[in-house]
């Protein structure tokens, strides 16, 4: 039905025809109550035709009317005039983002002023629970005034029409989604993957669509290219676009990663939510305000890698050799002062892989690399390493070493010298003169303080390391016999000492002896290690743990950590258990960004992104939590408990479908039942969610009683809560010590008995 200029509809006079396609004519219209000029959107008849699709439609304006965002152009009414059924809306000027997409891309200033009010305006949608579903240029107005207008919120999914998509320039798109009735809703070049497939979309969805915008806007083309709905819907279900900042070098590469991450294809792998973008995106800006560069500071010249060694010996046996002589250097290169090292499990991680030198140096963010090979045969030992420029693969130095199993030590010592000499000469200025090879020496016999001096017993450490690495009960075992054999040889190996501290302290923590005795046994050779040498890091760490884990002497552990850091202020296991005691403390706000320091210098370490997603959970930060978990289980699937965290943010941050199948995933019975009861309670299936808590307690009472506390004060049960908190307490359960940073137990916290608890745990004075 087509209105001409001067036909009244109801209070409105129609001024004139701005567009027409398959989701209804479109007018410029005057509001003769108020006086303003508005936007009619007239429905096709056969949406008008249709009760039931009325209904559902009118339903739905509802939600997005209450849309009020200066991004958003406002939905004022549905309405019915002489039979005819229209919108009427906020008549918006200007041109769409179609009309600005230039050859070669926008600069950067105005790309970012248009980018982060289309994300805020996807937040703002997203919070209310209102999804686009057919973002794409010709649904964004940019006003004469320059400001960003987002159309048809939520429309896609109310109209649900056939259609060809057109685009026009006029002040209201009226360009049409592909779809039918209750399927496939979207225009084919901005639709993600599984909008394409026919599957169930959210809002991930959207940004998948605001990735395509940004990446056209920046490069002045689309991602995903082809002549036909085919040849594009192939590409965006298969192709990996190229990279923004290799089109444009004036892309900054955060710009890059955040668009890349919106084009991810499986929706779990891409950044979570529109605020996320924003904040990204906002900061971006803003650099560019103050003119500095948005480009990311280059990698620190003074980093290094130290790759695991290759085993060139006749037995792979000795393979604990090799990669134990590349895992003391590391260690001793991350305590000279002025280095970043890489910490081993993320050097380690590349062992047995094929990977480029700057496929490494990216993943490390690092400058340069170590890597060698060792060949022992009897006594003798051929070692030849090199320092490698991680820039242009050169090598910065390098040198073979052929002596006996009694030099080993001499051996370390002249490459860790010859690291740190070079590192300084060649990358920071340095001189390469006698004074620096003194200032290297000096440095690295610092760094080794605590080192043995029985050769024998030295290689006996290094096998028992090589067993302790495997995490098996049988191998722990070993591990502790070789390293009191190695004690035994050379008593004063402080370094030893805390390795047998450690050791001692997984077989306790692990059940696989006596708890008490265990962490008896750990605490003597900690005391051992500190008494040798005050000023190992290693020592006060192992005390660290003990104190927390077991005694729950949580300011001793503080200060203990405190003293490991001030020794060596980067040591990542420092890091990381002072950033786990401040979780336990409750002290979040120090935590996040002690687990963020752990992951500098640990940047593939399944634990620490774990318990970074731990701690930001705890914080009440679902969506950034999200990441870090999946990042967890990416480098780890099998990690205990993750898959039960990320089903509890799942399921708080609205996709409770997913969080179900989420927690399918978790290997541990006992954490998988704890987040079965937990989300089914939140989802409200209370019956479900009675019946998993009865299954947790009875296959479960003895190993998980504060899960348990955590599942009835999650209900608000608050007298089951304490009940099952002070058998936690009575039995030593572990879980026990986050009983502070858990949102599980703040219906506990107004309790009269809440603060008497802490104070029986020491977690609060």
């Amino acid at each position: 039905m087509s209105l001409t200029p001067g036909t009244r509809l109801g209070a409105y006079q129609i001024v004139g025809l701005l567009g027409a396609g398959g989701m209804g004519e479109v007018y410029r219209a005057q509001d003769r109550r108020l006086g303003r000029d508005i936007a009619v959107k007239v429905l096709p008849a056969d949406a008008a035709s249709s009760p039931e699709r009325l209904a559902r439609f009118e339903r739905e304006a509802r939600t997005v009317g209450g849309l009020n965002h200066p991004s958003i152009v406002t939905l004022y009414s549905v309405e019915e005039a002489d039979g005819v059924r229209f919108l009427t809306m906020e008549l918006v000027e200007g041109q769409t983002l179609s009309n600005l997409v230039a050859p070669g891309g926008l600069p950067l200033p105005k790309l970012l002023d248009l980018a982060v009010p289309l994300a805020d305006a996807l937040a703002a949608a997203h919070a209310r629970g209102v999804i686009h579903r057919d973002l794409k240029p010709g649904n964004v107005m940019v006003t004469r005034e320059g400001r960003v207008k987002v159309l048809d919120f939520g429309l896609a999914k109310m109209m649900s029409l056939d259609g060809a998509a057109e685009e026009t320039s006029a002040a209201v798109t009226v360009e049409v989604p592909l779809s039918v009735d209750g399927q496939v809703a979207g225009t084919v070049p901005y639709m993600a993957p599984e909008q394409l497939r026919g599957e169930a979309v959210d809002a991930r969805s959207d940004l998948f669509a605001l990735g395509i915008i940004l990446y056209e806007l920046a490069a002045g083309r689309r991602p995903f290219l082809g002549t036909s709905h085919a040849e594009v819907t192939s590409a965006i279900l298969r192709d990996t676009p190229e990279a923004l900042n290799r089109i444009r070098a004036d892309v900054p590469d955060d710009l890059a990663r955040i668009v890349g991450r919106c084009l991810e294809k499986d929706p779990r792998e891409r950044i979570q939510s529109a605020l996320d973008v924003s904040h990204e995106l906002r900061r971006l800006r803003n650099l560019l305000e103050r003119g500095a560069s948005p480009k990311p500071p280059s990698v620190d010249l003074a980093s290094i890698a130290v790759l695991p060694f290759a085993n060139r010996s006749a037995s792979a046996d000795d393979e604990y050799f090799s990669d134990g002589l590349a895992d003391e250097l590391l260690h001793v290169l991350a305590k000279i002062k002025g280095l970043r090292v890489t910490a081993r499990t993320s050097a380690f991680a590349f062992k047995g892989k094929q990977a480029t030198v700057a496929e490494i140096g990216r993943a490390l963010n690092v400058a340069t690399l170590l890597e060698g090979s060792v060949r022992k045969a009897g006594n003798r030992i051929r070692v030849s390493v090199q320092l490698v420029n991680v820039g242009d693969s050169s090598h910065l130095w390098s040198e073979t070493y052929d002596r006996t199993l009694e030099d080993i030590f001499a051996v370390q010592d002249d490459i860790a010298q010859s690291v740190v000499k070079e590192l300084r000469a060649t990358l920071l200025g340095g001189e390469d003169d006698s004074d620096a090879s003194g200032e290297a020496k000096a440095d690295v016999a610092r760094a080794t303080k605590g080192r043995g001096v029985d050769p024998e017993a030295r290689r006996i450490v290094l096998l028992a390391r090589y067993l302790l690495d495997r995490m098996t009960r049988e191998d722990t075992g070993k591990a502790i016999e070789y390293l009191r054999e190695a004690l035994a040889m050379d008593p004063s190996y402080a370094l030893a000492w805390a390795e047998l501290s450690h050791a001692y302290g997984v077989q306790a923590d692990m059940a696989w002896a006596p708890v008490a005795e265990g962490y008896a046994r750990a605490r003597d050779a900690a005391e051992r290690a500190r008494s040798l040498e005050p000023e190992l890091p290693e020592g006060h760490i192992e005390i660290a743990w003990i104190q927390a884990a077991h005694d729950w002497d949580f300011q001793g552990a503080n200060g203990s950590f405190a003293r490991a850091l001030e020794l060596a202020p980067e040591n990542v296991e420092a890091l990381r258990g002072a950033a786990s005691l401040a979780r336990m403390l409750g002290d979040l706000e120090r935590a996040i960004p002690l687990f963020q320091r752990a992951l500098e210098q640990d940047p593939l370490s399944a634990g620490s992104y774990g318990a970074l997603g731990f701690a930001l959970q705890a914080a009440d930060r679902d969506v950034e939590a999200e990441a870090p978990l999946r990042k967890a289980l990416e480098l780890t699937p099998g990690r205990i408990k993750t898959n039960a965290i990320l089903a509890v943010v799942l399921c708080d941050l609205g996709r409770g479908e997913e969080a179900l199948a989420q927690l399918a995933r978790e290997p541990h019975e006992g954490f998988r039942i704890w987040a079965r009861a937990l989300v089914l309670h939140r989802l409200g299936h209370r019956a479900d969610s009675d019946a998993a808590l009865a299954e947790l307690i009875e296959k479960h009472r003895s190993e998980c009683p504060f899960q348990i506390a955590e599942v009835y004060g999650s209900r608000g049960q608050v007298d089951e809560a304490f009940e099952w908190l002070e058998r936690a307490y009575v039995e030593k359960d572990g879980g026990i010590t986050a009983m502070k940073a858990t949102r599980c137990l703040r219906s506990l916290h107004r309790d009269p008995r809440w603060r008497p608890f802490l104070k029986k745990m020491k977690l609060e004075t």
